[in-house]
Protein backbone atom coordinates (compact mmCIF):
# COMPACT_ATOMS: atom_id res chain seq x y z
CA UNK A 1 0.00 0.00 0.00
CA UNK A 2 1.37 3.45 -1.01
CA UNK A 3 0.99 6.38 1.40
CA UNK A 4 0.68 10.13 0.70
CA UNK A 5 4.45 10.57 0.65
CA UNK A 6 4.92 7.68 -1.65
CA UNK A 7 6.18 5.44 1.14
CA UNK A 8 5.04 1.90 0.98
CA UNK A 9 3.38 0.85 4.32
CA UNK A 10 2.60 -2.73 5.15
CA UNK A 11 -0.76 -3.79 6.60
CA UNK A 12 -0.44 -5.76 9.90
CA UNK A 13 -0.77 -9.46 9.54
CA UNK A 14 -3.51 -11.53 11.09
CA UNK A 15 -1.12 -12.79 13.77
CA UNK A 16 -0.11 -9.20 14.72
CA UNK A 17 -3.73 -8.10 14.91
CA UNK A 18 -4.55 -11.12 17.06
CA UNK A 19 -1.67 -10.27 19.44
CA UNK A 20 -2.88 -6.67 19.73
CA UNK A 21 -6.39 -7.89 20.49
CA UNK A 22 -5.01 -10.15 23.23
CA UNK A 23 -3.03 -7.24 24.76
CA UNK A 24 -6.08 -4.97 24.64
CA UNK A 25 -8.18 -7.67 26.26
CA UNK A 26 -5.60 -8.10 29.05
CA UNK A 27 -5.56 -4.31 29.50
CA UNK A 28 -9.34 -4.20 29.75
CA UNK A 29 -9.33 -7.03 32.30
CA UNK A 30 -6.65 -5.30 34.37
CA UNK A 31 -8.50 -2.01 34.23
CA UNK A 32 -11.71 -3.73 35.32
CA UNK A 33 -9.82 -5.27 38.25
CA UNK A 34 -8.38 -1.90 39.25
CA UNK A 35 -11.79 -0.23 38.91
CA UNK A 36 -13.38 -2.87 41.12
CA UNK A 37 -10.60 -2.49 43.69
CA UNK A 38 -11.00 1.28 43.71
CA UNK A 39 -14.77 0.93 43.91
CA UNK A 40 -14.43 -1.36 46.94
CA UNK A 41 -11.93 0.97 48.62
CA UNK A 42 -14.18 3.94 47.90
CA UNK A 43 -17.14 2.15 49.47
CA UNK A 44 -15.04 1.26 52.52
CA UNK A 45 -13.84 4.86 52.92
CA UNK A 46 -17.38 6.18 52.55
CA UNK A 47 -18.57 3.69 55.17
CA UNK A 48 -15.75 4.77 57.47
CA UNK A 49 -16.64 8.43 57.04
CA UNK A 50 -20.26 7.58 57.85
CA UNK A 51 -19.30 5.91 61.13
CA UNK A 52 -20.47 7.60 64.31
CA UNK A 53 -21.00 6.57 67.93
CA UNK A 54 -24.53 5.58 66.89
CA UNK A 55 -23.42 2.83 64.49
CA UNK A 56 -19.87 1.96 65.59
CA UNK A 57 -17.57 1.75 68.60
CA UNK A 58 -16.25 5.28 68.08
CA UNK A 59 -16.46 7.39 71.26
CA UNK A 60 -18.65 10.52 71.23
CA UNK A 61 -15.56 12.72 71.61
CA UNK A 62 -14.52 11.92 68.00
CA UNK A 63 -17.52 13.70 66.45
CA UNK A 64 -16.31 17.26 67.03
CA UNK A 65 -18.57 20.29 66.95
CA UNK A 66 -20.49 19.23 63.85
CA UNK A 67 -22.17 16.23 65.46
CA UNK A 68 -25.92 15.85 64.97
CA UNK A 69 -28.47 16.10 67.74
CA UNK A 70 -28.35 13.03 70.00
CA UNK A 71 -30.82 10.30 69.20
CA UNK A 72 -31.56 7.84 71.97
CA UNK A 73 -32.07 4.17 71.20
CA UNK A 74 -34.49 3.91 74.10
CA UNK A 75 -38.16 3.62 73.28
CA UNK A 76 -40.84 5.89 74.68
CA UNK A 77 -42.33 4.98 78.05
CA UNK A 78 -45.20 6.30 80.14
CA UNK A 79 -42.76 7.85 82.63
CA UNK A 80 -42.57 11.62 82.93
CA UNK A 81 -39.22 13.33 82.52
CA UNK A 82 -37.26 14.25 85.62
CA UNK A 83 -37.23 12.57 89.01
CA UNK A 84 -39.63 9.68 89.41
CA UNK A 85 -42.17 9.18 92.20
CA UNK A 86 -40.48 7.92 95.36
CA UNK A 87 -37.09 9.40 94.49
CA UNK A 88 -35.71 11.11 97.61
CA UNK A 89 -33.69 13.71 95.74
CA UNK A 90 -30.63 15.55 97.01
CA UNK A 91 -31.99 18.97 97.84
CA UNK A 92 -30.11 20.81 100.58
CA UNK A 93 -32.16 20.43 103.74
CA UNK A 94 -31.95 21.98 107.20
CA UNK A 95 -30.34 20.04 110.03
CA UNK A 96 -31.78 19.64 113.53
CA UNK A 97 -28.57 20.53 115.39
CA UNK A 98 -26.69 23.40 113.72
CA UNK A 99 -23.14 24.18 114.84
CA UNK A 100 -23.98 27.79 115.65
CA UNK A 101 -27.21 29.74 116.20
CA UNK A 102 -27.36 33.49 115.55
CA UNK A 103 -30.53 35.26 116.74
CA UNK A 104 -31.73 38.29 114.79
CA UNK A 105 -34.31 40.51 116.52
CA UNK A 106 -36.12 43.43 114.88
CA UNK A 107 -35.20 46.79 116.42
CA UNK A 108 -38.21 48.92 115.41
CA UNK A 109 -41.82 48.34 114.35
CA UNK A 110 -42.24 48.22 110.62
CA UNK A 111 -45.61 50.00 111.02
CA UNK A 112 -45.30 52.80 113.62
CA UNK A 113 -41.56 52.85 114.19
CA UNK A 114 -41.67 52.17 117.96
CA UNK A 115 -38.83 50.30 119.67
CA UNK A 116 -39.33 46.54 119.97
CA UNK A 117 -36.73 45.96 122.71
CA UNK A 118 -39.34 44.66 125.19
CA UNK A 119 -41.82 43.25 122.66
CA UNK A 120 -42.71 39.54 123.02
CA UNK A 121 -41.49 37.06 120.37
CA UNK A 122 -44.53 35.50 118.65
CA UNK A 123 -42.73 33.23 116.17
CA UNK A 124 -39.28 32.38 114.82
CA UNK A 125 -38.26 31.55 111.27
CA UNK A 126 -35.10 29.48 110.87
CA UNK A 127 -32.80 29.83 107.87
CA UNK A 128 -29.54 27.89 107.68
CA UNK A 129 -26.38 28.67 105.71
CA UNK A 130 -24.00 25.80 104.98
CA UNK A 131 -20.39 26.88 104.62
CA UNK A 132 -16.86 25.80 105.50
CA UNK A 133 -14.82 27.52 108.18
CA UNK A 134 -11.55 29.24 107.24
CA UNK A 135 -9.07 26.51 106.30
CA UNK A 136 -5.83 26.47 108.26
CA UNK A 137 -3.29 23.85 109.27
CA UNK A 138 -3.61 22.60 112.83
CA UNK A 139 -0.23 21.81 114.37
CA UNK A 140 -0.04 19.18 117.10
CA UNK A 141 3.26 18.90 118.94
CA UNK A 142 4.20 15.49 120.32
CA UNK A 143 6.70 15.74 123.17
CA UNK A 144 8.42 12.43 123.72
CA UNK A 145 9.72 12.42 127.23
CA UNK A 146 12.94 10.67 128.19
CA UNK A 147 13.12 9.35 131.75
CA UNK A 148 16.05 7.91 133.67
CA UNK A 149 15.53 4.83 135.79
CA UNK A 150 17.28 4.32 139.11
CA UNK A 151 19.39 1.71 137.30
CA UNK A 152 20.71 4.46 135.06
CA UNK A 153 18.87 3.40 131.88
CA UNK A 154 17.18 6.24 129.92
CA UNK A 155 13.88 5.28 128.27
CA UNK A 156 11.90 7.24 125.66
CA UNK A 157 8.13 7.24 125.30
CA UNK A 158 6.68 5.15 122.50
CA UNK A 159 6.43 7.09 119.23
CA UNK A 160 2.79 7.38 118.07
CA UNK A 161 1.94 6.07 114.60
CA UNK A 162 2.72 8.61 111.90
CA UNK A 163 5.02 10.71 114.12
CA UNK A 164 8.30 9.71 112.50
CA UNK A 165 10.04 13.04 111.89
CA UNK A 166 10.60 16.35 113.69
CA UNK A 167 8.07 17.96 111.33
CA UNK A 168 5.80 16.30 108.80
CA UNK A 169 2.36 16.61 107.28
CA UNK A 170 -0.34 14.40 108.73
CA UNK A 171 -2.73 11.94 107.07
CA UNK A 172 -5.36 14.63 106.45
CA UNK A 173 -3.07 16.68 104.22
CA UNK A 174 -1.53 13.61 102.59
CA UNK A 175 -4.93 12.02 102.00
CA UNK A 176 -6.34 15.17 100.43
CA UNK A 177 -3.29 15.57 98.17
CA UNK A 178 -3.46 11.95 97.00
CA UNK A 179 -7.21 12.22 96.44
CA UNK A 180 -6.71 15.29 94.23
CA UNK A 181 -4.04 13.48 92.20
CA UNK A 182 -5.72 10.08 91.82
CA UNK A 183 -9.37 10.98 92.29
CA UNK A 184 -9.61 14.33 90.49
CA UNK A 185 -6.66 13.81 88.08
CA UNK A 186 -4.97 17.12 88.95
CA UNK A 187 -1.35 17.43 87.80
CA UNK A 188 1.38 17.77 90.42
CA UNK A 189 1.93 21.48 89.80
CA UNK A 190 -1.73 22.41 90.08
CA UNK A 191 -2.17 20.24 93.19
CA UNK A 192 0.80 21.93 94.87
CA UNK A 193 -0.59 25.34 93.94
CA UNK A 194 -4.05 24.51 95.29
CA UNK A 195 -2.76 23.16 98.61
CA UNK A 196 -0.49 26.17 99.03
CA UNK A 197 -3.47 28.48 98.54
CA UNK A 198 -5.65 26.49 100.97
CA UNK A 199 -3.17 25.94 103.78
CA UNK A 200 -0.76 28.83 103.41
CA UNK A 201 2.14 26.36 103.48
CA UNK A 202 4.32 25.57 100.51
CA UNK A 203 4.13 21.87 99.57
CA UNK A 204 6.66 20.66 97.01
CA UNK A 205 5.85 18.50 94.02
CA UNK A 206 8.44 16.00 95.23
CA UNK A 207 6.51 15.53 98.47
CA UNK A 208 3.29 15.01 96.53
CA UNK A 209 4.88 12.37 94.34
CA UNK A 210 6.26 10.56 97.39
CA UNK A 211 2.88 10.57 99.17
CA UNK A 212 1.27 9.27 95.99
CA UNK A 213 3.69 6.35 95.77
CA UNK A 214 3.46 5.60 99.50
CA UNK A 215 -0.32 5.36 99.26
CA UNK A 216 -0.15 2.79 96.48
CA UNK A 217 2.47 0.77 98.41
CA UNK A 218 0.00 0.47 101.28
CA UNK A 219 -2.60 -1.32 99.14
CA UNK A 220 -1.03 -4.80 98.94
CA UNK A 221 -3.61 -6.37 101.25
CA UNK A 222 -6.47 -4.50 99.58
CA UNK A 223 -5.37 -5.66 96.12
CA UNK A 224 -5.18 -9.31 97.16
CA UNK A 225 -8.63 -9.11 98.75
CA UNK A 226 -9.99 -7.45 95.63
CA UNK A 227 -8.48 -10.00 93.27
CA UNK A 228 -9.84 -12.91 95.32
CA UNK A 229 -13.33 -11.38 95.52
CA UNK A 230 -13.49 -10.76 91.77
CA UNK A 231 -12.30 -14.28 91.03
CA UNK A 232 -15.26 -15.63 93.05
CA UNK A 233 -17.88 -13.35 91.49
CA UNK A 234 -20.71 -15.22 89.70
CA UNK A 235 -20.98 -12.51 87.00
CA UNK A 236 -17.99 -10.42 85.96
CA UNK A 237 -17.52 -7.67 83.40
CA UNK A 238 -14.23 -6.96 81.63
CA UNK A 239 -12.96 -4.31 79.27
CA UNK A 240 -9.70 -2.68 78.19
CA UNK A 241 -8.59 0.71 76.95
CA UNK A 242 -5.41 2.18 75.55
CA UNK A 243 -3.30 4.79 77.36
CA UNK A 244 0.04 6.44 76.67
CA UNK A 245 2.92 5.41 78.93
CA UNK A 246 6.48 6.61 78.31
CA UNK A 247 5.32 7.94 74.96
CA UNK A 248 4.17 4.50 73.77
CA UNK A 249 0.82 2.73 73.70
CA UNK A 250 -0.05 0.63 76.75
CA UNK A 251 -3.27 -1.00 77.92
CA UNK A 252 -5.35 -0.86 81.08
CA UNK A 253 -7.49 -3.93 81.75
CA UNK A 254 -10.51 -3.69 84.03
CA UNK A 255 -12.28 -6.53 85.83
CA UNK A 256 -15.39 -5.37 87.65
CA UNK A 257 -18.74 -6.00 89.28
CA UNK A 258 -21.29 -3.50 90.55
CA UNK A 259 -19.39 -3.32 93.85
CA UNK A 260 -15.76 -4.01 92.90
CA UNK A 261 -13.27 -2.62 90.38
CA UNK A 262 -9.70 -3.71 89.69
CA UNK A 263 -7.40 -2.17 87.09
CA UNK A 264 -4.09 -3.48 85.83
CA UNK A 265 -1.76 -1.98 83.23
CA UNK A 266 0.42 -3.76 80.70
CA UNK A 267 2.39 -3.02 77.56
CA UNK A 268 0.31 -5.77 75.93
CA UNK A 269 -3.37 -5.92 75.17
CA UNK A 270 -4.25 -9.55 74.58
CA UNK A 271 -4.80 -12.73 76.57
CA UNK A 272 -1.28 -12.79 78.01
CA UNK A 273 -1.82 -9.45 79.77
CA UNK A 274 -5.18 -10.69 81.08
CA UNK A 275 -3.50 -13.83 82.45
CA UNK A 276 -0.82 -11.75 84.15
CA UNK A 277 -3.55 -9.66 85.83
CA UNK A 278 -4.64 -12.86 87.58
CA UNK A 279 -8.42 -12.45 87.72
CA UNK A 280 -9.78 -14.03 84.55
CA UNK A 281 -7.63 -17.22 84.73
CA UNK A 282 -8.95 -17.84 88.26
CA UNK A 283 -12.65 -17.71 87.28
CA UNK A 284 -14.75 -20.82 87.79
CA UNK A 285 -16.20 -22.50 84.68
CA UNK A 286 -19.74 -21.49 85.67
CA UNK A 287 -18.81 -17.80 86.01
CA UNK A 288 -20.45 -15.54 83.44
CA UNK A 289 -17.97 -13.17 81.79
CA UNK A 290 -19.63 -10.17 80.09
CA UNK A 291 -17.52 -8.62 77.31
CA UNK A 292 -17.71 -7.49 73.72
CA UNK A 293 -16.87 -9.92 70.91
CA UNK A 294 -13.09 -9.35 71.17
CA UNK A 295 -11.42 -12.72 70.58
CA UNK A 296 -8.85 -12.87 73.45
CA UNK A 297 -11.63 -12.99 76.05
CA UNK A 298 -12.79 -16.27 74.56
CA UNK A 299 -9.52 -17.96 75.61
CA UNK A 300 -10.91 -18.37 79.13
CA UNK A 301 -13.01 -21.38 80.08
CA UNK A 302 -16.12 -19.62 81.40
CA UNK A 303 -19.69 -18.96 80.30
CA UNK A 304 -19.60 -15.93 78.03
CA UNK A 305 -22.16 -13.17 77.53
CA UNK A 306 -21.99 -10.52 74.81
CA UNK A 307 -22.62 -6.80 75.29
CA UNK A 308 -25.96 -5.84 73.73
CA UNK A 309 -24.92 -2.21 73.31
CA UNK A 310 -22.04 -3.21 71.03
CA UNK A 311 -24.35 -5.46 69.03
CA UNK A 312 -26.94 -2.68 68.75
CA UNK A 313 -24.46 -0.27 67.19
CA UNK A 314 -23.26 -2.93 64.76
CA UNK A 315 -26.83 -3.80 63.78
CA UNK A 316 -27.58 -0.12 63.14
CA UNK A 317 -24.57 -0.01 60.81
CA UNK A 318 -25.68 -3.22 59.09
CA UNK A 319 -29.18 -1.81 58.55
CA UNK A 320 -27.63 1.09 56.62
CA UNK A 321 -26.24 -1.34 54.00
CA UNK A 322 -28.60 -1.76 51.02
CA UNK A 323 -30.46 -5.07 51.20
CA UNK A 324 -29.77 -5.64 54.91
CA UNK A 325 -32.36 -3.32 56.45
CA UNK A 326 -35.03 -5.90 57.32
CA UNK A 327 -33.16 -8.57 59.27
CA UNK A 328 -30.74 -6.15 60.96
CA UNK A 329 -33.43 -3.71 62.11
CA UNK A 330 -35.78 -6.44 63.32
CA UNK A 331 -33.00 -8.25 65.18
CA UNK A 332 -31.98 -5.01 66.88
CA UNK A 333 -35.60 -4.40 67.89
CA UNK A 334 -35.92 -7.98 69.16
CA UNK A 335 -32.90 -7.66 71.45
CA UNK A 336 -34.22 -4.38 72.84
CA UNK A 337 -37.62 -5.98 73.42
CA UNK A 338 -36.08 -8.88 75.33
CA UNK A 339 -34.04 -6.37 77.33
CA UNK A 340 -37.18 -4.49 78.39
CA UNK A 341 -38.89 -7.72 79.41
CA UNK A 342 -35.84 -8.84 81.41
CA UNK A 343 -35.73 -5.48 83.20
CA UNK A 344 -39.38 -5.78 84.16
CA UNK A 345 -38.79 -9.35 85.35
CA UNK A 346 -35.98 -8.17 87.64
CA UNK A 347 -38.15 -5.35 88.97
CA UNK A 348 -40.79 -7.82 90.15
CA UNK A 349 -38.20 -10.20 91.62
CA UNK A 350 -38.40 -12.96 89.00
CA UNK A 351 -35.40 -15.27 88.64
CA UNK A 352 -35.92 -16.13 84.97
CA UNK A 353 -38.21 -16.25 81.95
CA UNK A 354 -40.93 -18.81 81.53
CA UNK A 355 -39.72 -21.64 79.33
CA UNK A 356 -42.40 -20.95 76.71
CA UNK A 357 -41.40 -17.28 76.46
CA UNK A 358 -37.73 -18.13 76.14
CA UNK A 359 -38.49 -20.66 73.38
CA UNK A 360 -40.54 -18.03 71.58
CA UNK A 361 -37.71 -15.52 71.66
CA UNK A 362 -35.18 -18.10 70.48
CA UNK A 363 -37.41 -19.01 67.54
CA UNK A 364 -37.78 -15.38 66.49
CA UNK A 365 -34.01 -14.93 66.83
CA UNK A 366 -33.33 -17.99 64.66
CA UNK A 367 -35.79 -16.81 62.01
CA UNK A 368 -34.06 -13.43 61.73
CA UNK A 369 -30.63 -15.08 61.48
CA UNK A 370 -31.96 -17.23 58.63
CA UNK A 371 -33.39 -14.12 56.96
CA UNK A 372 -29.94 -12.57 57.21
CA UNK A 373 -28.34 -15.48 55.37
CA UNK A 374 -31.04 -15.34 52.70
CA UNK A 375 -30.13 -11.68 52.17
CA UNK A 376 -26.47 -12.67 51.75
CA UNK A 377 -26.33 -15.62 49.33
CA UNK A 378 -22.88 -17.04 48.75
CA UNK A 379 -21.62 -16.13 52.22
CA UNK A 380 -23.08 -18.97 54.27
CA UNK A 381 -20.59 -20.81 56.48
CA UNK A 382 -19.31 -23.96 54.84
CA UNK A 383 -19.78 -22.80 51.25
CA UNK A 384 -16.81 -23.45 49.00
CA UNK A 385 -14.61 -20.67 47.72
CA UNK A 386 -13.03 -17.73 49.48
CA UNK A 387 -14.71 -14.34 49.21
CA UNK A 388 -14.00 -11.17 51.09
CA UNK A 389 -16.89 -10.83 53.52
CA UNK A 390 -18.26 -7.40 54.44
CA UNK A 391 -18.68 -6.33 58.06
CA UNK A 392 -22.38 -7.06 58.21
CA UNK A 393 -21.78 -10.66 57.11
CA UNK A 394 -19.09 -11.12 59.77
CA UNK A 395 -21.57 -9.75 62.31
CA UNK A 396 -24.25 -12.14 61.06
CA UNK A 397 -21.84 -15.06 61.37
CA UNK A 398 -21.00 -14.13 64.97
CA UNK A 399 -24.68 -13.74 65.85
CA UNK A 400 -25.33 -17.18 64.34
CA UNK A 401 -22.34 -18.93 65.97
CA UNK A 402 -22.83 -17.45 69.44
CA UNK A 403 -26.60 -17.53 69.85
CA UNK A 404 -26.51 -18.62 73.49
CA UNK A 405 -23.91 -15.99 74.40
CA UNK A 406 -25.99 -13.24 72.79
CA UNK A 407 -29.14 -14.31 74.66
CA UNK A 408 -27.38 -15.12 77.94
CA UNK A 409 -29.00 -12.12 79.61
CA UNK A 410 -32.43 -13.65 78.91
CA UNK A 411 -31.42 -17.11 80.10
CA UNK A 412 -29.85 -15.81 83.33
CA UNK A 413 -31.33 -12.62 84.82
CA UNK A 414 -28.17 -12.00 86.86
CA UNK A 415 -26.47 -11.10 83.59
CA UNK A 416 -26.86 -7.50 82.36
CA UNK A 417 -27.89 -6.76 78.79
CA UNK A 418 -24.84 -4.55 78.20
CA UNK A 419 -21.27 -4.25 79.38
CA UNK A 420 -21.76 -0.51 79.90
CA UNK A 421 -20.61 -0.79 83.50
CA UNK A 422 -17.17 -1.88 82.32
CA UNK A 423 -17.01 0.95 79.78
CA UNK A 424 -17.96 3.45 82.49
CA UNK A 425 -15.25 2.06 84.75
CA UNK A 426 -12.50 2.56 82.12
CA UNK A 427 -13.71 6.07 81.23
CA UNK A 428 -11.70 7.73 84.07
CA UNK A 429 -8.53 6.54 82.35
CA UNK A 430 -9.48 8.60 79.31
CA UNK A 431 -10.11 11.64 81.51
CA UNK A 432 -6.63 11.20 82.96
CA UNK A 433 -5.17 11.09 79.45
CA UNK A 434 -7.02 14.24 78.40
CA UNK A 435 -5.70 16.14 81.40
CA UNK A 436 -2.16 14.80 81.63
CA UNK A 437 -1.47 13.65 78.07
CA UNK A 438 0.42 10.55 79.17
CA UNK A 439 1.94 8.78 82.15
CA UNK A 440 5.69 9.17 82.23
CA UNK A 441 6.69 5.74 83.54
CA UNK A 442 5.18 2.28 83.77
CA UNK A 443 5.74 2.35 87.54
CA UNK A 444 3.69 5.57 87.71
CA UNK A 445 0.96 3.96 85.61
CA UNK A 446 0.84 0.96 87.97
CA UNK A 447 0.60 3.32 90.95
CA UNK A 448 -2.26 5.21 89.30
CA UNK A 449 -4.36 2.13 88.41
CA UNK A 450 -3.87 0.68 91.90
CA UNK A 451 -5.14 3.87 93.52
CA UNK A 452 -8.01 4.07 91.00
CA UNK A 453 -9.03 0.51 91.95
CA UNK A 454 -9.18 1.59 95.60
CA UNK A 455 -11.18 4.76 94.93
CA UNK A 456 -13.60 3.17 92.45
CA UNK A 457 -14.40 0.26 94.76
CA UNK A 458 -14.86 2.62 97.73
CA UNK A 459 -17.33 4.76 95.79
CA UNK A 460 -19.28 1.72 94.60
CA UNK A 461 -19.69 0.60 98.21
CA UNK A 462 -20.91 4.00 99.39
CA UNK A 463 -17.66 5.19 100.95
CA UNK A 464 -16.24 8.69 100.80
CA UNK A 465 -13.22 8.55 98.49
CA UNK A 466 -11.49 11.29 100.48
CA UNK A 467 -12.13 9.53 103.80
CA UNK A 468 -10.89 6.25 102.35
CA UNK A 469 -7.69 7.95 101.17
CA UNK A 470 -7.12 9.48 104.59
CA UNK A 471 -7.54 6.05 106.21
CA UNK A 472 -4.96 4.70 103.77
CA UNK A 473 -2.42 7.31 104.87
CA UNK A 474 -3.22 6.51 108.51
CA UNK A 475 -1.99 2.99 107.81
CA UNK A 476 -5.46 1.50 108.07
CA UNK A 477 -6.79 1.21 104.48
CA UNK A 478 -10.49 0.69 104.00
CA UNK A 479 -11.28 -2.89 102.98
CA UNK A 480 -14.22 -3.77 100.72
CA UNK A 481 -17.15 -5.99 101.56
CA UNK A 482 -16.62 -9.06 99.36
CA UNK A 483 -19.94 -10.91 99.64
CA UNK A 484 -21.69 -11.28 96.29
Amino acid sequence: MVGDAGVVSRLPSYEELAAQVVKLHELVVEQARVIETLRTENAQLRARLAQSPRNSHKPPSTEGYGKPAPKSRRGRTDRKSGGQDGHEGRTLRQVKAPDEIVVHRPQACAGCGRSLADAPVVSTEARQVFDVPPIALRVVEHRLQHTRCSCGQVSMADVPAGVCAPARYGPGVRGLATYLLAGQYLPLARTAELLTELFGARISQGSLAQWYADAADGLDGFDETLKTALSCAPVLGADETGIRVEGALAWVHAARTDSLTRYTVSARRGAQAMKEAGVLPALAPDTVLVTDFWAPYWNFDVRHAVCGAHLGRELVAAAEVPGQEVWATKLDQLLLEICRVSNRARDVGADGFADSLLVKYRCRYNELIEAGWVANPGHRPGQRGKRRRPKHVNLLDRLDTHRHEVLRFAEDLRVPFTNNGSEQDVRPLKIKMKISGCLRTMAGAQTFVRLRSYLSTARKQGQSAHAAMRALHEGNPWMPATTS
